[in-house]
């Protein structure tokens, strides 16, 4: 018995339904007498309703999303260094390789990726941290690596976005690093003005005495300061263009790109860097031809950015007679400074003096985030928030005079 309503009533009293829909330009014939538990329909009524309702749910129903690909995390990590790392600077793809050949490849490597908890990679995190001592920001760099790793997967649908959101996307419940320790050592080293000026007095007439004024009044980083070219001083207007770095790799010093976009930058001088660097500019082209011979027999020739071979004698820091400098030809001094004058000497101490010292003169922040080449500015306003000798001082005069 048929009916106008796409219903019609069965031999034995009961009802079903019919009806024809097209849907992503497919046309789809339905014939239904019983509901989705297995139930006849009773009624004419019902069965219209469960008519109406297939047909609306039909209609508006999603796509069915392709079935996830299980794969493990070294299916994962492999696939990311073949296709997902092309363009990352040298350093980058050295840690990363480092920590999943010493680490996570024997904890996780055989893993599924989706099988992986959020308490699973925090109790791994926590162990690192608290049961092994490691150092926050090195714990830090496994939490990256696993971010990496599941941005990975789920770009690759090997992760369904729940599951991703989980692990990666949830303020309250993705992985996260363990609470730090009350006496972690993350603090800005700042050199006191005493310190300062025996460092001063140490490294005058030293191999090292460019290098040094360049962290004390540039804040460069050390592969900056070692990678620097004289073609990048300005010396007319003060000015160092910052577009470079030396690093090791494979055992061969290279000059390389700088890591981020941001460490690319203009940075000013103070006037007695400057002057130091217009007379070794001037002792250079002094001592060019009387000692053009040992120049040729000392100097080396380094790859550039641009993949050019230049010599050494194009650097900043390569000595007068030819020889090149190195980030390695600080450590010389870090030994003789702790012998001689009792102070723990790093370069970057240099880095963390020059942006508290800026920071405590009320430099604006955003000019020095560029002076440093932060790529954050929460990285710089750590020099506003530091407490050094100085800013001490200052602050007793001001409650001495309250």
């Amino acid at each position: 018995m048929k009916n106008s309503k796409g219903v019609y009533k069965l031999e034995n009293g009961l009802w079903g339904y019919r009806y024809a829909i097209i849907v992503d330009g497919k046309r789809r014939d339905v014939k239904k007498s019983k509901d989705e538990n297995g139930n006849p329909f009773k009624t004419e009524k019902a069965a219209l309703r469960a008519r109406e309702a297939a047909i609306i749910k039909q209609k508006y129903a999603k796509p069915e999303a392709p079935a996830l690909v299980r794969v493990t995390v070294s299916d994962v990590y492999r696939e990311y260094c073949e296709k997902g790392r092309s363009g990352k600077a040298y350093a980058t793809l050295k840690k990363q390789d480092s920590l999943w050949n010493n680490h996570l490849s024997e904890r996780f490597g055989n893993r599924y990726v989706d099988d992986i908890s959020v308490a699973e990679i925090n109790d791994y995190l926590t162990a690192l941290y608290y049961g092994e001592g490691r150092a926050y920001r090195y714990v830090e760099s496994f939490l990256k690596m696993f971010y990496l790793i599941f941005g990975q997967a789920y770009s690759r649908n090997y992760l369904d976005v729940d599951t991703y959101n989980k692990l990666c996307v949830n303020k309250d419940g993705r992985i996260s690093m363990p609470k730090m320790k009350i006496d972690e050592d993350t603090d800005i080293v700042v050199f006191s003005q005493e310190e300062i000026e025996q460092l001063d007095n140490y490294f005058t007439g030293t191999n090292g005495e460019t290098a040094y004024l360049l962290g004390r009044h540039c804040g460069l980083r050390i592969n900056e300061c070692y990678g620097l070219k004289w073609e990048n001083i300005d010396l007319e207007n003060s000015t160092i263009t910052i577009d470079r770095q030396m690093q090791y790799q494979d055992g061969l010093i290279k000059l390389v790109p700088l890591k981020t976009r941001n460490a690319r930058r203009t940075v000013y001088m103070s006037e007695k860097l400057r002057e130091h660097l217009q007379n070794l500019k001037r002792q250079n082209a002094e001592q060019a031809e009387l000692l053009a011979a040992q120049r040729e027999q000392n100097q080396i020739f380094i790859t550039d950015t641009d993949g050019k071979m230049i010599s050494s004698l194009a650097l900043v820091n390569s000595l007068i007679n030819g020889k090149i400098q190195t980030v390695n030809s600080m450590k010389y001094h870090t030994r003789m400074i702790k012998e001689r004058l009792g102070i723990v000497f790093k370069y970057h101490y240099l880095r963390h003096t020059y942006g508290t010292r800026l920071a405590e003169k009320n430099t604006p922040t955003h000019i020095l985030c560029n002076q440093m080449g932060h790529a954050s500015g929460k990285v710089t306003e750590r020099y506003y928030l530091g407490v050094s000798k100085s800013g001490i001082e200052v602050l007793t005069t001001n409650l001495n005079s309250i």
